[in-house]
């Protein structure tokens, strides 16, 4: 990140939904669920879509611009990354994303209502290799569980992965809810710019020639 680049905060308000759970892992209690109302969110009534894990933000940044009609939230742990970001929106004026920097699992559960989500998007995930450190990873049962019950019927779960057996694993979690049909994999077009990837990771490892795990589900 370019030292300077970042807006204000107060320029970047319009983008955030500042939350007032801590920043980290969330606790292993229950939790009191209190929806966010997305009209009042988005000042409109069009589908939401969830980004958890968006990193630099390139995914909403470009379908915030090609999709007006669709609104996008972004999840976060790193604020650093959510103000960054959320810099891009503002600069670009896309009143359609909005972003948090929170740990998803507790925001899904507690802010996001039942059948509320036409998709979620999980993309390039951390692995977390080490043992120790697997209570990390975000893809796990009870977040295949909160992304069942907020996505819609119809809606879609967007998994992509550079790791096999991160994304096989994954698969087997959303296969054992047994509430989501598998789709064929989307087609990979050649990109047209520097900014015409899906993620910044996706650049990256495709740039690489790595092998990279794509999968779809419809709930």
């Amino acid at each position: 990140m370019r030292r300077g680049a970042r807006l204000p905060e107060e320029e970047l308000a319009p983008y955030l939904i500042e939350v007032e759970k801590p920043i980290g892992p969330a606790p292993a209690v229950a939790f009191e669920r209190q929806p966010l109302h997305w009209p009042h969110v988005f000042d409109n009534s069009n589908p939401v879509e969830i980004e958890v894990g968006f990193g630099k933000g390139l995914f909403l940044l470009n379908a915030g611009q090609t999709r007006p009609q669709t609104n996008f939230l972004g999840i976060e742990i790193e604020r650093k990354y959510t103000l960054y970001t959320a810099t891009r929106l503002a600069k670009r004026e896309l009143p359609n994303v909005k972003v948090s920097a929170c740990d998803a699992l507790w925001f899904l559960n507690t802010l996001v209502a039942d059948n509320s989500v036409a998709a979620m998007h999980v993309y390039f995930p951390d692995p977390w290799w080490k043992n120790r450190h697997r209570k990390r990873r975000l893809f796990t049962e009870a977040f295949a569980v909160q992304c069942a019950r907020v996505l819609s019927v119809g809606g879609h779960l967007h998994l992509v992965s550079d790791v096999q057996a991160y994304f096989e694993e994954s698969a087997r979690m959303i296969a054992r809810l047994h509430v989501f049909t598998p789709l064929p994999s989307p087609d990979v077009k050649d990109p047209e710019h520097e900014m015409d990837f899906l993620t910044n990771f996706e650049r990256k490892y495709r740039r690489e020639g790595r092998p990279i795990y794509r999968g779809v589900w419809r709930k």
